[in-house]
């Protein structure tokens, strides 16, 4: 009896969870209604909880097909409760990921579950364990920008729209970065198991510096930069979404600096 509840809870979510997915709602609410003092705020708590949700459910991901591809030790780790608080590093998994959308508007991945990969019983479900989290992200693209691909906007208020534009950038924007065949981020996660032994006892050494060199490339190298951003908005209006929209997204996010007179005059439409 006492194994059963123990096994329950390892799988019941967390109320750290839903209270972070209650305060995506009820903000969303507010931008939608326009029930709020300070909209800007109400936009950043949304985008902000919004994005942090997302990133458990990447989490989460990764876990759950751990879990099913042989790593029983997962459960216990509190990972399948989607408590963010419960991740290897939640400094990196939820606090820095948050920063680099206030820096820059990127959906940079952060920090991981520690999974046990001897556990996995192949090569395949290791890749599937890394590609998890990442097309994960892709579900959440396809969510956000339904409304703009299915023509579905009618009766949109345009903050709400402005601020699900630039959620959906930051899902986009993490697509694309956490399939990158880099060390210490899942796209070089999918391939590992199919590289030699060889070769990833000389790649290992270098892992933990792959998500800061990605940061610098992308933060100090504009060429890097601009062909990285090139790419998202290529795929954004490939979704039905023009850049001025994420664009006034992201201007609505940052509330404490002063929002741009053409954002103003859309918003107040």
């Amino acid at each position: 009896m006492a194994t059963a509840t123990s096994r329950h809870s390892d799988r019941r979510v967390s109320p750290v969870f839903l209270g972070i997915a209650a305060i995506m709602a009820v903000t969303g609410w507010a931008v939608w209604t326009g029930f709020s003092a300070n909209l800007g705020l109400a936009v950043f708590l949304f985008v902000t909880a919004g994005w942090i949700v997302s990133l458990c459910l990447h989490e989460y991901a990764h876990a759950r097909t751990a879990h099913h591809g042989g790593d029983i030790t997962i459960g216990a780790k509190g990972y399948l409760t989607l408590n963010p608080l419960k991740y290897t590093h939640p400094l990196l998994s939820i606090v820095l990921p948050v920063v680099f959308v206030i820096m820059g508007g990127l959906g940079l991945p952060g920090g991981a579950v520690f999974i046990e990969q001897d556990r996995i019983r192949s090569r395949v479900k290791r890749s599937l364990v890394s590609a998890a989290g990442p097309l994960t992200n892709a579900v959440c693209v396809v969510l956000f920008t339904a409304p703009f691909w299915l023509g579905a906007l009618d009766g949109v208020p345009v903050p709400f729209r402005f601020a699900l534009a630039f959620l959906a950038l930051l899902e986009v924007s993490a697509v694309i970065l956490n399939f990158l065949p880099v060390p210490g981020l899942d796209g070089y996660g999918v391939i590992e198991p199919w590289l030699s032994y060889k070769i990833r006892r000389q790649i290992q050494p270098y892992a933990a510096y792959g998500l800061l060199a990605v940061f610098a490339c992308l933060f100090f190298i504009p060429e890097v930069r601009d062909a990285f951003f090139t790419l998202v908005h290529t795929v954004m209006q490939g979704l039905g979404i023009e850049e001025l929209e994420t664009y006034c997204g992201r201007d609505l996010y940052l509330f404490w600096q002063e929002q741009s007179a053409a954002c103003q005059d859309l918003v107040s439409q």
